[in-house]
């Protein structure tokens, strides 16, 4: 990755209409309906973008979207990129580094997780309160690193105190049940096994999931406040664990989904 390549990316967006957005939103896996809610919106699918890595999900479209949600300027990651796919935590990172170029000032982050935490329920929804990167690398271990902000970053409170506390407020006035807890990102894309389960627990992971890590770890870098969500979907219990079911966890993560797009509504507004 270079800055010039950057540059490329971003000219692209700009020449397709994304002015100055001020906010970015990740959405993940089964949680792409907000969308719908941007008014005058503008795409551009991944392929398309200089630079940009191609997504190759099935059910992860692969587009960036501008518009306004709420009164603010917006771009959306519809389908985010994953080291399960092939990818390296660069081109993982890429679309972090293109919105905050754009303009964006707040980063908000939804992904469907597996509830560790035997007291959490598929359906629920978790605020990331701190993390545990089990991914076995990181996105700012590149050499010229330096280039684009301080090579070493401070992670004491990776996730923006301030918005993770309008959210808990938003949360209890619209009557949403929300939990709180720690996200554990592993590689996969296999399941974990019922020993696996167990030591995540140990360490004290509350959910489990595949992404968001290494986008928070960027934002970080970038000095951009970021806060994220986890759409629980299925739960992880070693004593009882059932073959996992991706059509199942898709369906959850879609019913869950219009509680996770009031918070964010709702956030939007505030902020």
């Amino acid at each position: 990755m270079t800055k010039k390549q950057l540059e490329e990316s971003v000219a692209y967006l700009k020449n397709k209409g994304f002015d100055q957005p001020e906010i970015g939103i990740v959405l993940g896996t089964g949680l792409g309906q907000l969308v719908n809610e941007i008014q005058n919106s503008i795409e551009a699918h991944y392929n398309h973008i200089p630079f940009f890595p191609l997504a190759t999900v099935e059910f992860h479209s692969g587009k960036l979207i501008y518009g306004t949600l709420e009164g603010k300027k917006v771009v959306v990651m519809q389908g985010r990129f994953h080291l399960y796919e092939g990818y390296d935590f660069l081109d993982v990172t890429y679309p972090i580094r293109a919105m905050r170029e754009l303009g964006i000032q707040k980063l908000f982050i939804s992904n469907a997780a597996g509830a560790i935490n035997l007291d959490f329920r598929k359906g629920d929804i978790m605020l990331i309160e701190d993390h545990i990167n089990l991914q076995g690398g990181s996105p700012l271990a590149f050499r010229n690193v330096a280039q684009f902000g301080e090579r070493f970053v401070d992670m004491s409170a990776p996730y923006d105190k301030e918005m993770c506390e309008r959210l808990v407020a938003i949360a209890r006035r619209e009557g949403i049940s929300m939990k709180q807890g720690v996200y554990a990102s592993v590689i996969g894309p296999q399941l974990e096994t019922k020993a696996e389960y167990r030591m995540l627990k140990i360490i004290g992971a509350d959910a489990v999931g595949m992404s968001t890590i290494p986008e928070v770890i960027v934002a970080n870098h970038l000095r951009l406040p970021v806060v994220a969500v986890s759409v629980l979907t299925d739960e992880c219990d070693p004593d009882n664990l059932q073959p996992v079911n991706i059509e199942e966890i898709i369906e959850v993560a879609g019913k869950t989904e219009p509680k996770m797009i009031r918070l964010f509504k709702e956030l939007i507004k505030e902020i």
